[in-house]
């Protein structure tokens, strides 16, 4: 584990989706009923590899609000398992967002960094499904940034400029802190930026909801909950 000097930022930004909502279980949580119902089976682990191959590419093309790259990844893991799903699964399934449930450290562990840090979100996704998952953080971000206002998808560059336009911070003062190396710590290391990964598939195999990607992050740490401990020790 390397060290960091945190008195070297003054703002967090945070990736939310496998960080600080538990995106996996709740987006197989919104699958399951989807499968059940067409008589389809496949594992966690292949559900999820799927669900990464087809949310990466329809992030990647023309700008999609984020309930319609949702439905259209349904539609693409029922091409490849052998089911057409309706539309009204597709529409549940794009708003699932909604229900999908926070690590159980995230609130007291963003409660915790926000009395020494300004914190941000720069998350891929809409600005009311966001809005949703938010609540369930219990936390007011000083500075929120989602796919919606920036029209386009992490790991594009042009998201973290979007942001650091938008925050009153140096771009050497804020450490970035995300679960996916993909979407978030490839292009933020790009940008020069210090970043803060927290493995929670740590002892998987596999990258999960998330395409396999190298990066070399400044600190890794399994948890929130542990971050917050070293960050504001």
């Amino acid at each position: 584990m390397a060290d960091l000097d945190f008195g070297a930022f003054d703002a967090l930004t945070f990736d939310c989706y496998g960080t600080m909502i538990d995106w996996e279980s709740g987006i197989l949580a919104a699958l399951r009923p989807v499968l059940g119902a067409h008589g389809a089976s496949r594992d966690d682990e292949q559900l999820l590899e799927l669900f990464a191959h087809h949310e990466a590419a329809l992030e990647a093309g023309p700008y999609l609000r984020y309930r319609e790259v949702l439905a259209g990844a349904l539609r693409g893991i029922g091409k490849d398992i052998g089911f057409e799903p309706t539309v009204e699964e597709q529409e549940t399934f794009g708003g699932s967002v909604s229900d999908w449930p926070a690590f159980d450290d995230s609130a007291a562990a963003l409660a915790q960094l926000k009395e020494r840090f300004k914190l941000g979100v720069i998350t891929n996704c809409d600005d009311d499904l966001f809005a949703a998952s938010n609540a369930k953080l219990g936390v007011e971000f000083d500075y929120v940034i989602t796919a919606q206002q920036a029209e386009g998808y992490k790991p594009r560059l042009e998201n973290f400029e979007f942001a650091f336009a938008r925050i009153d911070v140096p771009r050497d003062r804020i450490l970035h802190v995300a679960q996916s190396l993909f979407h978030d710590h490839v292009p933020a290391k790009a940008l020069g930026m210090t970043t803060v990964w927290i493995d929670r598939r740590a002892g998987r195999d596999g990258g999960g909801a998330t395409p396999p990607a190298a990066a070399v992050p400044d600190l890794t740490v399994p948890t929130l909950e542990r971050f917050a401990e070293l960050a504001t020790a």
